[in-house]
Protein backbone atom coordinates (compact mmCIF):
# COMPACT_ATOMS: atom_id res chain seq x y z
CA UNK A 1 0.00 0.00 0.00
CA UNK A 2 1.58 3.41 -0.92
CA UNK A 3 -0.88 5.99 0.48
CA UNK A 4 -3.26 6.24 3.12
CA UNK A 5 -6.09 8.92 3.11
CA UNK A 6 -6.40 10.15 6.63
CA UNK A 7 -9.92 12.27 6.94
CA UNK A 8 -9.64 15.63 9.16
CA UNK A 9 -12.52 18.38 8.59
CA UNK A 10 -12.28 19.74 11.49
CA UNK A 11 -9.76 21.58 10.02
CA UNK A 12 -12.47 23.63 8.48
CA UNK A 13 -13.65 24.19 12.10
CA UNK A 14 -12.07 27.35 14.48
CA UNK A 15 -9.93 25.56 16.51
CA UNK A 16 -8.51 26.52 19.75
CA UNK A 17 -4.32 26.48 19.66
CA UNK A 18 -4.31 23.45 21.96
CA UNK A 19 -5.60 21.83 18.84
CA UNK A 20 -3.10 22.79 16.62
CA UNK A 21 -0.28 22.04 18.60
CA UNK A 22 -1.70 18.28 19.04
CA UNK A 23 -2.07 18.22 15.02
CA UNK A 24 1.35 18.94 14.54
CA UNK A 25 2.43 16.75 16.95
CA UNK A 26 0.58 13.94 15.87
CA UNK A 27 1.82 14.48 12.00
CA UNK A 28 5.21 15.05 12.71
CA UNK A 29 4.95 11.64 14.81
CA UNK A 30 3.23 9.81 11.89
CA UNK A 31 5.51 11.12 9.16
CA UNK A 32 8.19 8.18 9.86
CA UNK A 33 5.58 5.54 8.35
CA UNK A 34 6.51 4.03 5.36
CA UNK A 35 3.09 4.76 3.49
CA UNK A 36 2.72 8.52 2.40
CA UNK A 37 -0.39 10.21 4.16
CA UNK A 38 -3.28 12.15 2.22
CA UNK A 39 -4.84 15.26 4.56
CA UNK A 40 -8.15 15.09 3.32
CA UNK A 41 -10.37 18.03 4.46
CA UNK A 42 -13.74 18.78 2.92
CA UNK A 43 -17.18 20.74 4.10
CA UNK A 44 -15.75 23.74 4.37
CA UNK A 45 -12.75 26.04 4.02
CA UNK A 46 -9.05 25.69 5.85
CA UNK A 47 -9.43 29.14 6.61
CA UNK A 48 -6.91 30.64 8.27
CA UNK A 49 -5.82 26.96 8.88
CA UNK A 50 -4.69 26.86 5.43
CA UNK A 51 -1.30 27.98 5.84
CA UNK A 52 -0.71 25.45 8.90
CA UNK A 53 -2.00 22.64 7.08
CA UNK A 54 0.27 22.85 3.88
CA UNK A 55 3.29 22.96 6.19
CA UNK A 56 2.19 19.75 8.03
CA UNK A 57 4.79 16.82 7.18
CA UNK A 58 2.30 14.76 4.40
CA UNK A 59 2.72 13.81 0.96
CA UNK A 60 -0.69 15.36 0.04
CA UNK A 61 -3.77 17.35 0.90
CA UNK A 62 -7.50 17.35 -0.07
CA UNK A 63 -9.48 20.41 -0.03
CA UNK A 64 -13.03 20.97 -1.00
CA UNK A 65 -13.46 23.20 -3.76
CA UNK A 66 -17.29 22.73 -4.25
CA UNK A 67 -18.13 24.52 -0.21
CA UNK A 68 -15.25 26.41 -0.17
CA UNK A 69 -13.38 27.77 -4.08
CA UNK A 70 -11.88 30.99 -2.64
CA UNK A 71 -9.40 28.91 -0.31
CA UNK A 72 -7.61 27.52 -3.52
CA UNK A 73 -5.59 30.74 -3.80
CA UNK A 74 -4.24 30.49 0.22
CA UNK A 75 -3.54 27.08 -0.57
CA UNK A 76 -1.57 27.79 -3.48
CA UNK A 77 0.12 30.58 -2.01
CA UNK A 78 1.85 28.14 0.65
CA UNK A 79 1.66 24.40 -0.83
CA UNK A 80 5.14 23.12 -1.60
CA UNK A 81 5.65 21.68 -5.22
CA UNK A 82 6.78 18.75 -4.35
CA UNK A 83 3.24 17.39 -2.77
CA UNK A 84 0.22 16.24 -4.06
CA UNK A 85 -2.69 18.34 -4.02
CA UNK A 86 -6.18 16.84 -4.56
CA UNK A 87 -8.73 18.85 -5.99
CA UNK A 88 -12.46 18.28 -4.69
CA UNK A 89 -14.02 19.65 -7.68
CA UNK A 90 -17.07 17.37 -7.88
CA UNK A 91 -19.93 17.95 -5.26
CA UNK A 92 -19.98 14.44 -3.13
CA UNK A 93 -22.97 16.23 -1.18
CA UNK A 94 -25.82 16.95 -3.61
CA UNK A 95 -26.98 15.18 -6.94
CA UNK A 96 -26.84 17.75 -9.63
CA UNK A 97 -24.29 17.27 -12.96
CA UNK A 98 -21.16 19.31 -12.31
CA UNK A 99 -20.77 22.28 -14.44
CA UNK A 100 -17.92 20.66 -15.97
CA UNK A 101 -16.45 23.82 -17.94
CA UNK A 102 -16.22 25.25 -14.79
CA UNK A 103 -14.38 22.74 -13.39
CA UNK A 104 -11.88 22.99 -15.86
CA UNK A 105 -11.20 27.00 -15.06
CA UNK A 106 -10.50 25.82 -11.62
CA UNK A 107 -7.89 23.25 -12.77
CA UNK A 108 -6.35 25.37 -15.04
CA UNK A 109 -5.78 28.25 -12.38
CA UNK A 110 -4.38 25.46 -10.34
CA UNK A 111 -2.20 24.77 -12.73
CA UNK A 112 -0.80 28.14 -13.79
CA UNK A 113 0.47 28.31 -10.28
CA UNK A 114 1.00 24.65 -8.81
CA UNK A 115 4.19 23.14 -10.75
CA UNK A 116 3.49 19.51 -8.83
CA UNK A 117 1.24 16.98 -9.08
CA UNK A 118 -2.69 17.39 -9.16
CA UNK A 119 -5.23 14.77 -8.63
CA UNK A 120 -9.02 15.56 -9.16
CA UNK A 121 -11.71 14.15 -6.67
CA UNK A 122 -15.12 14.61 -5.67
CA UNK A 123 -15.60 17.35 -2.76
CA UNK A 124 -15.66 14.19 0.04
CA UNK A 125 -16.18 11.06 0.07
CA UNK A 126 -19.38 9.97 -2.17
CA UNK A 127 -21.90 8.00 0.90
CA UNK A 128 -23.82 10.93 0.86
CA UNK A 129 -25.18 10.39 -2.40
CA UNK A 130 -26.83 7.74 -3.99
CA UNK A 131 -25.24 5.14 -5.87
CA UNK A 132 -26.83 5.09 -9.79
CA UNK A 133 -29.13 7.31 -11.63
CA UNK A 134 -29.27 4.55 -14.16
CA UNK A 135 -31.65 2.71 -11.64
CA UNK A 136 -33.73 5.65 -11.78
CA UNK A 137 -36.57 4.74 -14.80
CA UNK A 138 -39.00 6.29 -13.95
CA UNK A 139 -37.98 10.11 -13.32
CA UNK A 140 -38.55 13.06 -16.10
CA UNK A 141 -35.99 12.56 -18.80
CA UNK A 142 -35.55 16.30 -18.14
CA UNK A 143 -34.73 16.27 -15.10
CA UNK A 144 -32.95 13.38 -14.75
CA UNK A 145 -30.33 14.75 -17.37
CA UNK A 146 -29.14 17.43 -14.67
CA UNK A 147 -28.92 15.04 -11.69
CA UNK A 148 -25.73 12.81 -11.15
CA UNK A 149 -25.65 9.94 -8.76
CA UNK A 150 -22.15 8.50 -7.28
CA UNK A 151 -21.37 6.10 -10.23
CA UNK A 152 -22.31 9.37 -12.86
CA UNK A 153 -19.95 11.86 -10.53
CA UNK A 154 -16.96 9.21 -11.14
CA UNK A 155 -17.83 9.53 -14.94
CA UNK A 156 -17.50 13.43 -15.06
CA UNK A 157 -14.04 12.90 -13.13
CA UNK A 158 -13.16 10.56 -16.23
CA UNK A 159 -14.05 13.33 -18.47
CA UNK A 160 -12.08 16.02 -16.75
CA UNK A 161 -9.20 13.97 -17.27
CA UNK A 162 -9.85 12.94 -20.53
CA UNK A 163 -10.38 16.63 -21.12
CA UNK A 164 -7.11 17.61 -19.77
CA UNK A 165 -5.18 14.45 -21.57
CA UNK A 166 -6.89 14.20 -24.70
CA UNK A 167 -9.62 17.06 -25.60
CA UNK A 168 -11.02 15.86 -28.30
CA UNK A 169 -12.26 12.61 -26.47
CA UNK A 170 -14.01 14.74 -23.79
CA UNK A 171 -15.36 17.67 -25.87
CA UNK A 172 -19.14 16.15 -26.36
CA UNK A 173 -19.67 15.43 -23.45
CA UNK A 174 -18.42 18.79 -21.66
CA UNK A 175 -20.93 20.42 -24.56
CA UNK A 176 -23.95 18.25 -22.72
CA UNK A 177 -23.04 18.79 -19.30
CA UNK A 178 -22.62 22.65 -20.03
CA UNK A 179 -26.33 22.79 -21.59
CA UNK A 180 -27.49 20.56 -19.21
CA UNK A 181 -26.61 23.34 -16.76
CA UNK A 182 -27.87 26.03 -18.56
CA UNK A 183 -31.46 24.25 -19.07
CA UNK A 184 -31.90 23.67 -15.87
CA UNK A 185 -31.72 26.99 -14.72
CA UNK A 186 -33.68 28.12 -17.59
CA UNK A 187 -36.66 25.20 -17.95
CA UNK A 188 -40.50 26.28 -17.52
CA UNK A 189 -40.20 22.70 -14.92
CA UNK A 190 -38.03 25.15 -12.20
CA UNK A 191 -40.14 28.31 -12.46
CA UNK A 192 -43.31 29.38 -10.90
CA UNK A 193 -44.79 32.81 -11.62
CA UNK A 194 -47.22 32.32 -8.20
CA UNK A 195 -44.33 31.57 -6.26
CA UNK A 196 -41.87 34.06 -7.21
CA UNK A 197 -44.78 36.29 -6.87
CA UNK A 198 -45.29 35.40 -3.15
CA UNK A 199 -42.11 35.22 -2.85
CA UNK A 200 -41.89 39.36 -3.52
CA UNK A 201 -44.42 40.14 -0.97
CA UNK A 202 -42.58 39.01 2.04
CA UNK A 203 -41.92 41.49 4.39
CA UNK A 204 -42.00 41.90 8.27
CA UNK A 205 -45.39 41.68 8.44
CA UNK A 206 -45.56 38.03 7.66
CA UNK A 207 -43.03 37.27 10.29
CA UNK A 208 -44.59 38.66 13.42
CA UNK A 209 -47.40 37.41 15.21
CA UNK A 210 -50.03 39.61 16.17
CA UNK A 211 -49.15 40.14 20.08
CA UNK A 212 -46.53 39.73 21.90
CA UNK A 213 -46.10 36.25 23.68
CA UNK A 214 -47.39 37.29 27.33
CA UNK A 215 -50.27 38.28 25.62
CA UNK A 216 -50.64 35.17 23.45
CA UNK A 217 -50.15 32.90 26.52
CA UNK A 218 -53.30 34.90 27.98
CA UNK A 219 -55.75 33.82 25.61
CA UNK A 220 -53.97 30.42 24.64
CA UNK A 221 -54.41 29.66 28.62
CA UNK A 222 -58.02 30.85 28.63
CA UNK A 223 -59.12 28.90 25.61
CA UNK A 224 -57.17 25.47 26.22
CA UNK A 225 -58.07 25.70 29.92
CA UNK A 226 -55.25 23.44 30.63
CA UNK A 227 -53.37 21.87 33.75
CA UNK A 228 -50.05 23.10 35.42
CA UNK A 229 -47.39 20.55 33.88
CA UNK A 230 -49.31 20.05 30.84
CA UNK A 231 -48.78 16.72 29.24
CA UNK A 232 -47.91 15.64 25.64
CA UNK A 233 -46.27 13.38 23.40
CA UNK A 234 -44.09 14.55 20.30
CA UNK A 235 -46.23 13.29 17.49
CA UNK A 236 -46.24 9.87 16.27
CA UNK A 237 -47.15 7.20 17.69
CA UNK A 238 -46.32 3.31 17.52
CA UNK A 239 -46.30 2.58 13.46
CA UNK A 240 -47.17 -1.50 13.95
CA UNK A 241 -46.71 -4.08 10.87
CA UNK A 242 -50.63 -3.58 9.74
CA UNK A 243 -50.17 0.63 9.14
CA UNK A 244 -47.49 0.52 7.44
CA UNK A 245 -49.05 -2.80 5.23
CA UNK A 246 -52.23 -0.40 5.15
CA UNK A 247 -50.13 2.45 3.05
CA UNK A 248 -48.21 -0.13 1.00
CA UNK A 249 -51.00 -1.56 -0.21
CA UNK A 250 -52.69 1.67 -0.95
CA UNK A 251 -49.54 3.02 -2.94
CA UNK A 252 -49.23 -0.33 -5.50
CA UNK A 253 -53.16 0.00 -5.85
CA UNK A 254 -53.79 -3.10 -4.01
CA UNK A 255 -56.69 -1.46 -1.60
CA UNK A 256 -58.52 1.50 -2.81
CA UNK A 257 -58.45 5.05 -1.51
CA UNK A 258 -62.10 4.55 0.37
CA UNK A 259 -60.59 1.45 2.49
CA UNK A 260 -56.97 3.43 3.06
CA UNK A 261 -59.06 6.39 4.52
CA UNK A 262 -61.03 3.81 6.51
CA UNK A 263 -57.95 1.64 7.69
CA UNK A 264 -56.86 5.17 8.88
CA UNK A 265 -59.47 6.50 10.64
CA UNK A 266 -59.74 3.62 12.71
CA UNK A 267 -56.20 3.53 13.30
CA UNK A 268 -56.58 7.24 14.70
CA UNK A 269 -59.50 6.68 16.45
CA UNK A 270 -57.16 3.96 18.26
CA UNK A 271 -54.98 6.40 19.13
CA UNK A 272 -57.09 8.84 20.30
CA UNK A 273 -59.15 6.63 23.05
CA UNK A 274 -55.63 5.26 23.83
CA UNK A 275 -54.47 8.39 24.51
CA UNK A 276 -57.88 9.81 26.58
CA UNK A 277 -57.55 6.39 28.61
CA UNK A 278 -54.00 7.67 29.89
CA UNK A 279 -55.05 11.08 30.90
CA UNK A 280 -52.84 12.94 28.36
CA UNK A 281 -53.51 16.58 28.17
CA UNK A 282 -53.29 17.24 24.46
CA UNK A 283 -53.90 14.94 21.98
CA UNK A 284 -52.43 14.02 18.48
CA UNK A 285 -53.41 12.02 15.92
CA UNK A 286 -50.40 9.67 15.78
CA UNK A 287 -49.31 10.09 12.52
CA UNK A 288 -50.14 6.56 10.97
CA UNK A 289 -50.23 7.45 7.49
CA UNK A 290 -46.86 9.25 7.28
CA UNK A 291 -43.59 7.03 6.01
CA UNK A 292 -41.08 9.80 7.21
CA UNK A 293 -41.39 13.03 8.70
CA UNK A 294 -39.60 14.93 5.55
CA UNK A 295 -40.78 12.64 2.56
CA UNK A 296 -44.61 12.40 3.49
CA UNK A 297 -44.77 16.45 2.84
CA UNK A 298 -42.28 16.45 0.12
CA UNK A 299 -44.64 13.65 -1.74
CA UNK A 300 -47.48 16.24 -1.28
CA UNK A 301 -45.51 19.74 -2.38
CA UNK A 302 -44.90 21.12 -5.78
CA UNK A 303 -41.52 21.17 -7.06
CA UNK A 304 -40.30 17.70 -5.67
CA UNK A 305 -39.53 14.23 -7.11
CA UNK A 306 -38.24 10.95 -4.97
CA UNK A 307 -36.48 8.13 -6.45
CA UNK A 308 -36.90 4.35 -6.41
CA UNK A 309 -32.98 3.55 -4.91
CA UNK A 310 -32.52 7.03 -4.06
CA UNK A 311 -30.97 5.57 -0.25
CA UNK A 312 -28.29 7.26 1.66
CA UNK A 313 -26.66 6.72 4.81
CA UNK A 314 -28.46 8.68 7.62
CA UNK A 315 -26.73 7.42 10.58
CA UNK A 316 -25.03 3.67 12.09
CA UNK A 317 -27.32 1.32 10.03
CA UNK A 318 -29.94 3.52 9.11
CA UNK A 319 -30.60 4.84 5.25
CA UNK A 320 -32.98 7.62 4.38
CA UNK A 321 -33.95 8.70 0.50
CA UNK A 322 -34.05 12.27 0.49
CA UNK A 323 -36.40 14.44 -1.85
CA UNK A 324 -34.70 16.29 -4.49
CA UNK A 325 -35.73 19.87 -4.48
CA UNK A 326 -35.62 20.68 -8.15
CA UNK A 327 -37.97 23.49 -8.55
CA UNK A 328 -40.00 26.21 -6.76
CA UNK A 329 -42.34 24.85 -3.94
CA UNK A 330 -45.83 25.09 -3.30
CA UNK A 331 -48.87 23.33 -1.80
CA UNK A 332 -51.37 22.60 -4.50
CA UNK A 333 -53.67 21.08 -1.71
CA UNK A 334 -54.02 20.76 2.08
CA UNK A 335 -52.01 18.32 3.32
CA UNK A 336 -52.53 17.20 6.96
CA UNK A 337 -56.22 18.56 7.69
CA UNK A 338 -58.29 16.08 6.77
CA UNK A 339 -56.25 13.60 9.55
CA UNK A 340 -56.27 16.35 12.58
CA UNK A 341 -59.93 17.54 11.68
CA UNK A 342 -60.94 13.81 11.81
CA UNK A 343 -58.82 13.11 15.32
CA UNK A 344 -60.19 16.37 16.49
CA UNK A 345 -64.16 15.07 15.90
CA UNK A 346 -63.35 12.39 18.45
CA UNK A 347 -62.62 14.00 21.10
CA UNK A 348 -63.52 17.17 23.32
CA UNK A 349 -59.85 17.62 24.78
CA UNK A 350 -57.66 19.78 22.22
CA UNK A 351 -55.64 18.26 19.35
CA UNK A 352 -52.70 19.05 18.13
CA UNK A 353 -51.79 19.10 14.17
CA UNK A 354 -48.68 18.04 13.33
CA UNK A 355 -46.28 19.71 10.42
CA UNK A 356 -42.93 19.36 9.80
CA UNK A 357 -40.98 22.71 9.19
CA UNK A 358 -39.48 24.41 6.14
CA UNK A 359 -36.13 24.45 7.67
CA UNK A 360 -36.14 20.75 8.14
CA UNK A 361 -37.23 19.92 5.31
CA UNK A 362 -34.42 21.79 3.52
CA UNK A 363 -31.42 20.20 5.29
CA UNK A 364 -33.08 16.59 4.49
CA UNK A 365 -33.19 17.12 1.53
CA UNK A 366 -31.36 17.25 -1.64
CA UNK A 367 -31.84 20.92 -2.51
CA UNK A 368 -31.21 22.96 -6.12
CA UNK A 369 -28.02 24.84 -6.40
CA UNK A 370 -29.30 27.57 -8.77
CA UNK A 371 -30.78 29.97 -6.05
CA UNK A 372 -29.82 30.59 -2.23
CA UNK A 373 -30.43 27.96 0.11
CA UNK A 374 -32.43 30.96 2.38
CA UNK A 375 -34.91 31.78 -1.46
CA UNK A 376 -35.83 27.83 -1.16
CA UNK A 377 -36.46 27.82 2.46
CA UNK A 378 -38.97 30.88 2.05
CA UNK A 379 -40.93 29.06 -0.80
CA UNK A 380 -41.07 25.96 1.65
CA UNK A 381 -42.19 28.44 4.82
CA UNK A 382 -44.94 29.93 2.54
CA UNK A 383 -46.21 26.12 1.39
CA UNK A 384 -46.38 25.11 5.34
CA UNK A 385 -47.98 28.69 6.92
CA UNK A 386 -50.98 27.67 4.37
CA UNK A 387 -51.12 24.51 5.86
CA UNK A 388 -51.03 26.09 9.45
CA UNK A 389 -53.79 29.02 8.33
CA UNK A 390 -55.90 25.59 6.95
CA UNK A 391 -55.10 23.89 10.48
CA UNK A 392 -56.35 26.82 12.39
CA UNK A 393 -59.34 27.26 10.36
CA UNK A 394 -60.32 23.24 10.88
CA UNK A 395 -60.41 24.21 14.31
CA UNK A 396 -57.10 22.86 15.38
CA UNK A 397 -56.53 24.99 18.85
CA UNK A 398 -52.19 23.80 18.98
CA UNK A 399 -50.10 23.09 15.59
CA UNK A 400 -46.54 21.96 15.92
CA UNK A 401 -43.69 23.10 13.39
CA UNK A 402 -41.28 20.32 14.19
CA UNK A 403 -37.48 22.05 13.41
CA UNK A 404 -35.44 18.75 14.69
CA UNK A 405 -32.49 19.35 11.57
CA UNK A 406 -32.61 23.45 12.17
CA UNK A 407 -29.02 22.83 13.76
CA UNK A 408 -27.51 20.73 11.25
CA UNK A 409 -27.76 23.52 9.15
CA UNK A 410 -24.84 26.03 10.90
CA UNK A 411 -22.29 26.31 8.32
CA UNK A 412 -18.26 25.03 9.95
CA UNK A 413 -17.24 28.16 11.12
CA UNK A 414 -18.64 29.95 13.97
CA UNK A 415 -18.59 33.29 11.84
CA UNK A 416 -21.17 32.41 9.30
CA UNK A 417 -23.55 31.21 11.55
CA UNK A 418 -25.49 34.27 12.20
CA UNK A 419 -26.64 34.61 7.99
CA UNK A 420 -28.02 31.10 8.11
CA UNK A 421 -30.12 31.84 11.81
CA UNK A 422 -30.91 34.95 10.54
CA UNK A 423 -32.87 33.28 7.34
CA UNK A 424 -33.51 29.74 9.21
CA UNK A 425 -35.68 31.71 12.11
CA UNK A 426 -37.44 34.21 9.68
CA UNK A 427 -38.51 31.20 7.72
CA UNK A 428 -39.79 29.77 10.68
CA UNK A 429 -41.64 32.63 11.56
CA UNK A 430 -43.11 33.20 8.36
CA UNK A 431 -44.82 29.98 8.37
CA UNK A 432 -46.27 30.25 11.90
CA UNK A 433 -47.09 34.05 12.26
CA UNK A 434 -50.54 34.07 10.03
CA UNK A 435 -52.53 32.28 12.82
CA UNK A 436 -54.33 33.99 15.86
CA UNK A 437 -52.78 34.90 19.31
CA UNK A 438 -55.22 32.03 20.72
CA UNK A 439 -53.73 29.47 18.71
CA UNK A 440 -50.94 28.22 20.42
CA UNK A 441 -47.27 27.29 18.18
CA UNK A 442 -45.08 24.51 18.94
CA UNK A 443 -41.83 23.26 17.52
CA UNK A 444 -39.89 20.34 18.34
CA UNK A 445 -36.42 20.36 18.25
CA UNK A 446 -34.28 16.69 19.43
CA UNK A 447 -30.62 15.64 20.15
CA UNK A 448 -28.94 18.96 19.73
CA UNK A 449 -27.31 20.98 21.60
CA UNK A 450 -28.71 25.01 21.98
CA UNK A 451 -26.63 26.23 24.31
CA UNK A 452 -24.74 28.68 22.05
CA UNK A 453 -27.69 29.62 19.82
CA UNK A 454 -30.45 29.94 22.05
CA UNK A 455 -31.44 33.46 21.37
CA UNK A 456 -32.06 32.75 17.91
CA UNK A 457 -34.10 29.50 19.45
CA UNK A 458 -35.98 32.10 21.53
CA UNK A 459 -36.22 34.58 18.21
CA UNK A 460 -38.54 32.03 16.70
CA UNK A 461 -41.20 32.73 19.07
CA UNK A 462 -42.66 29.22 19.14
CA UNK A 463 -45.25 29.16 21.84
CA UNK A 464 -43.87 26.44 23.37
CA UNK A 465 -40.71 24.53 22.07
CA UNK A 466 -40.21 20.85 23.16
CA UNK A 467 -36.48 19.37 22.61
CA UNK A 468 -34.36 16.59 24.09
CA UNK A 469 -33.23 16.48 27.94
CA UNK A 470 -33.38 13.27 29.45
CA UNK A 471 -30.14 11.76 27.67
CA UNK A 472 -28.43 15.11 29.31
CA UNK A 473 -29.67 14.79 32.47
CA UNK A 474 -31.09 17.91 32.37
CA UNK A 475 -27.86 19.36 31.22
CA UNK A 476 -29.36 20.99 28.08
CA UNK A 477 -31.04 23.33 30.26
CA UNK A 478 -27.59 25.08 31.23
CA UNK A 479 -28.31 27.47 28.68
CA UNK A 480 -31.74 28.69 30.56
CA UNK A 481 -29.51 29.55 33.83
CA UNK A 482 -28.21 32.90 32.41
CA UNK A 483 -30.56 32.94 29.07
CA UNK A 484 -34.13 34.29 30.57
CA UNK A 485 -36.06 31.98 27.95
CA UNK A 486 -39.88 34.13 27.72
CA UNK A 487 -42.23 31.66 26.10
CA UNK A 488 -42.74 27.66 27.27
CA UNK A 489 -41.01 24.39 27.56
CA UNK A 490 -41.24 20.98 27.46
CA UNK A 491 -37.78 19.32 28.25
CA UNK A 492 -38.51 15.40 27.14
CA UNK A 493 -38.67 13.54 30.24
CA UNK A 494 -38.17 9.99 28.89
CA UNK A 495 -35.74 8.44 26.00
CA UNK A 496 -37.77 6.53 23.54
CA UNK A 497 -34.81 5.21 22.04
CA UNK A 498 -33.78 3.35 24.92
CA UNK A 499 -36.16 -0.23 25.68
CA UNK A 500 -36.17 1.23 29.45
CA UNK A 501 -39.95 2.29 30.85
CA UNK A 502 -38.59 5.34 32.97
CA UNK A 503 -40.03 5.16 36.21
CA UNK A 504 -42.44 8.06 37.71
CA UNK A 505 -39.87 8.96 40.55
CA UNK A 506 -37.38 9.01 37.81
CA UNK A 507 -39.58 11.47 35.71
CA UNK A 508 -40.52 13.64 38.70
CA UNK A 509 -36.66 14.10 39.65
CA UNK A 510 -36.16 15.33 36.01
CA UNK A 511 -38.81 17.86 36.43
CA UNK A 512 -37.35 19.31 39.41
CA UNK A 513 -34.25 19.69 37.71
CA UNK A 514 -35.79 21.13 35.34
CA UNK A 515 -37.76 23.50 37.53
CA UNK A 516 -34.46 25.00 38.76
CA UNK A 517 -33.62 26.56 35.70
CA UNK A 518 -37.16 27.03 34.10
CA UNK A 519 -39.82 28.53 36.18
CA UNK A 520 -42.22 25.92 36.54
CA UNK A 521 -45.33 27.57 34.84
CA UNK A 522 -43.29 27.53 31.76
CA UNK A 523 -43.14 24.25 31.84
CA UNK A 524 -44.78 20.99 29.73
CA UNK A 525 -44.20 17.00 30.71
CA UNK A 526 -43.53 15.15 27.38
CA UNK A 527 -41.22 12.54 25.84
CA UNK A 528 -37.67 13.60 24.64
CA UNK A 529 -38.99 12.60 20.43
CA UNK A 530 -42.08 10.45 18.25
CA UNK A 531 -43.08 7.28 19.41
CA UNK A 532 -43.27 5.71 16.11
CA UNK A 533 -40.26 3.17 16.54
CA UNK A 534 -41.61 2.03 20.18
CA UNK A 535 -44.52 -0.73 20.88
CA UNK A 536 -47.48 0.37 21.88
CA UNK A 537 -47.52 -1.98 25.25
CA UNK A 538 -44.34 0.08 26.55
CA UNK A 539 -45.54 2.95 25.31
CA UNK A 540 -48.76 2.62 27.77
CA UNK A 541 -46.58 1.95 30.79
CA UNK A 542 -44.11 4.83 30.12
CA UNK A 543 -46.60 7.58 29.03
CA UNK A 544 -48.89 6.73 32.50
CA UNK A 545 -45.83 6.90 34.48
CA UNK A 546 -45.04 10.26 32.64
CA UNK A 547 -48.65 11.37 33.54
CA UNK A 548 -48.40 10.45 37.29
CA UNK A 549 -45.09 12.30 37.36
CA UNK A 550 -47.31 15.58 36.07
CA UNK A 551 -49.86 14.92 38.44
CA UNK A 552 -47.29 14.54 41.69
CA UNK A 553 -45.95 17.62 40.60
CA UNK A 554 -49.30 19.68 40.52
CA UNK A 555 -49.83 18.59 43.87
CA UNK A 556 -46.65 19.59 45.16
CA UNK A 557 -47.06 23.32 43.74
CA UNK A 558 -50.92 23.23 45.39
Amino acid sequence: MEWVQIDEPILVLDLPTAWKNAFEAVYNRLQSSPVKILLATYFGGLGEHASFACRLPVAGLHIDLVRAPEQLTAVLDNFANHKVLSLGLIDGRNIWRTDLNAALSTISAARERFKGELWLAPSCSLLHVPIDLEHETALDPTIKSWLAFARQKLTELEVLRLALEEPAAAEPDLIVSANAVRSRRESTLIHNPAVQAELAKIDSSLTQRQNLFPVRREQQRAKLNLPSYPTTTIGSFPQTPEIRKARADFKRGLISEADYIKHMEHTIEFCVREQESLGLDVLVHGEAERNDMVEYFGEQLDGFLFTANGWVQSYGSRCVKPPIIYGDVSRPKPMTVRWSQYAQSLTDKPMKGMLTGPVTILNWSFVRDDQPRSTTAYQLALAIREEVNDLERAGIPIIQIDEAAFREGLPPRQSRWQGYLDWAVRAFRICSSGVKDSTQIHTHMCYSEFNDIIKSIADMDADVITIETSRSNMELLEAFIDFNYPNEIGPGVYDIHSPNVPTTDDMVALLKKAGERIAPDQLWVNPDCGLKTRQWQDVRISLANMIEAAKALRSVAV
